[in-house]
C-alpha cells in the first residue's frame, strides 16, 4: 500500500464507513446504514469514489473508519493571528478588540505577517483543511485605492507558494465606507479583480452604509468577484446591514457568491420581523457563515457572565433552507485570545452554541461542501470524490471527529492507508 490517500490505486477497499450528509444519492451509493454513517466496501475507479460494494469484497480492511473529503475554512484572519501575547489588550468589546488589533498593526513587518500566517496555515493543514478564505484588513489610500496592504502582498505569495496543495483564498476587509465613492471603489475592485481575490467589508450601522453596500455589490458584479461582508457584528436590534446587502444584491442582480458573517443582531429580533429578515436573506441568496468563537467571546460583554450567546439564528436559517457554514475566525488575537485554525473544533462549538442536536455527521456539510459552495467552487460530494481529496479518519462515529485529544494531536488524525489491514 501506498503512504497517502492520494495514491490510492483503482480498486476495493474495505470496511469503510462514510457520513450520509456527504453523499448525494444514498440510494446509489450503496453500503449498509449504520447510525449516521453508511458502511461498507469502498470502490474507487478512474481514481475518484465510484459508491460502495457489497461487505466483505475486498481484500484491504480499512478498520471501519470514517472517510470524508477535505474541510473547508469559510472564514479565518490569517494576518492578525497568534498576536494575542503581544497586545496592550486583556478583553472588550468589539470594538475594544478592533483599537488594540490596530495599535498591533502598526508594528506589523513582512517577517511577523509571514511567520504568524504560515503557522495558522499549517494548523489547517494539520486539521485536514484544504480550502481557506482569509480576510485581510485594508486601509484605504486615498491618493491610490488600488495600493493593497503588506499584508495582502505577503499573504498572496504564501497562497502561491502553497497552491499544489492548498486553495487559499485573500478576501479584502474594507470599511463599508470605502465604497461610498464612485472614484475609490471601481480601483478597489479592479484590483482585487486583478490578484483574483473576494471584495468583502465590515457592515456596522455606519452612515451612508446602504448606498456603499450598494455600489459595493455593483462594482463586484462589473468585475466579476464574489462578495464578503462582516455584518450585523452585535446584538444591537437596529442594525439592518443583512437587509442592506439583501436589497443590493437583488436590485443590482448580482449572481456571484456572497457570504455573511457573523449576522449577531439576527438573535435580538423575533416574530414578524425575523421572519421577513430571514426571508430577504434566503430570497437574495445569501450564505451566512457563524463564527461562534469570536461571538461567544465578544457579544453581550459588560460587568459579568453574559446571558446571550452572541451567535446568529443558526436553527431558524437552517429551517428556511438558508445555506449556512461555520467558520474559525480568529485565533490567538485581540478577538479571540484562544483557539487553533481547525474546522472540527470550529463546528464542535457551534454545535454546542447553537444547540443542534446528534447526530454530529448531519452537521458536517457546515465544514466540509456547503462551506466550499460558500467560497464560490463546485461542491465535492464523496461520490465522485477524487482520491487526493479524501481523509480517512481515527474514528468509527461521527461524533469522534469532533473530540480532542492530547494522545492524538490534530496533525496525526487523518490517517494514510499504510495501515490498513489486509484480510487473512
Amino acid at each position: 500500500m501506498r503512504d497517502h490517500l492520494g495514491e490510492m490505486t483503482d480498486g476495493v477497499y474495505g470496511n469503510v464507513r462514510v457520513p450520509r450528509s456527504l453523499v448525494a444519492d444514498e440510494s446509489r451509493f450503496g453500503g449498509r446504514l449504520e447510525g449516521d454513517c453508511l458502511i461498507g466496501d469502498l470502490v474507487v475507479r478512474d481514481g475518484k469514489v465510484a459508491g460502495m460494494a457489497r461487505e466483505g469484497s475486498a481484500p484491504l480492511d480499512l478498520e471501519g473508519r470514517i472517510l470524508t473529503p477535505t474541510l473547508v475554512e469559510a472564514h479565518c484572519h490569517l494576518d492578525k493571528c497568534f498576536t494575542a501575547s503581544r497586545l496592550d489588550f486583556a478583553g472588550g468589546t468589539l470594538l475594544d478588540a478592533i483599537d488594540a488589533q490596530a495599535r498591533d498593526k502598526a508594528h506589523w513587518t513582512r517577517e511577523d505577517i509571514r511567520a504568524r500566517a504560515l503557522r495558522g496555515l499549517e494548523e489547517l493543514w494539520a486539521s485536514g483543511c484544504r480550502f481557506a478564505r482569509t480576510h485581510v484588513d485594508w486601509a484605504v489610500n486615498p491618493t491610490d485605492p488600488s495600493h493593497a496592504p503588506l499584508a495582502w502582498e505577503v499573504l498572496g505569495e504564501i497562497a502561491e507558494e502553497w497552491r499544489d496543495r492548498f486553495t487559499l483564498q485573500r478576501a479584502a476587509l474594507l470599511p463599508i465606507e470605502a465604497f461610498a465613492a464612485e472614484e475609490i471603489a471601481t480601483p478597489l475592485a479592479a484590483r482585487v479583480a486583478q490578484d483574483g481575490g473576494v471584495l468583502g467589508a465590515f457592515v456596522f450601522g455606519q452612515d451612508g452604509a446602504r448606498e456603499s453596500v450598494r455600489r459595493m455589490v455593483r462594482v463586484a458584479r462589473d468585475h466579476e468577484i464574489s462578495l464578503d461582508f462582516h455584518v450585523d457584528e452585535d446584538l444591537s436590534p437596529t442594525l439592518k446591514g443583512l437587509d442592506f446587502v439583501a436589497e443590493a444584491v437583488a436590485s443590482e442582480r448580482f449572481d456571484g457568491p456572497v457570504l455573511c458573517g457573523h449576522a449577531c443582531s439576527l438573535s435580538t429580533i423575533e416574530g414578524d420581523q425575523l421572519h421577513r429578515r430571514i426571508e430577504r436573506i434566503a430570497e437574495a441568496g445569501l450564505t451566512i457563515v457563524c463564527l461562534p468563537t469570536s461571538n461567544l467571546y465578544l457579544q453581550d460583554r459588560g460587568a459579568g457572565t453574559p446571558t446571550r450567546r452572541g451567535i446568529t439564528r443558526v436553527q431558524e436559517l437552517i429551517k428556511r433552507g438558508v445555506p449556512l457554514a461555520f467558520g474559525t475566525d480568529n485565533v490567538r488575537d485581540a478577538f479571540c485570545p484562544i483557539g487553533a485554525h481547525n474546522p472540527f473544533q470550529s463546528l464542535a462549538f457551534g454545535i454546542l452554541a447553537a444547540q443542534l442536536e446528534p447526530p454530529a455527521g448531519r452537521w458536517l456539510p457546515c465544514i466540509t461542501h456547503a462551506a466550499e459552495r460558500a467560497l464560490g467552487f463546485k461542491e465535492t460530494m464523496v461520490e465522485g470524490c477524487p482520491a487526493d481529496r479524501l481523509l480517512l479518519w481515527h474514528a468509527r462515529e461521527t461524533a469522534d471527529l469532533l473530540a480532542s485529544s492530547p494522545a492524538r494531536p490534530p496533525q496525526e488524525l487523518p490517517a494514510t492507508l499504510r495501515r490498513a489491514r489486509r484480510r487473512s
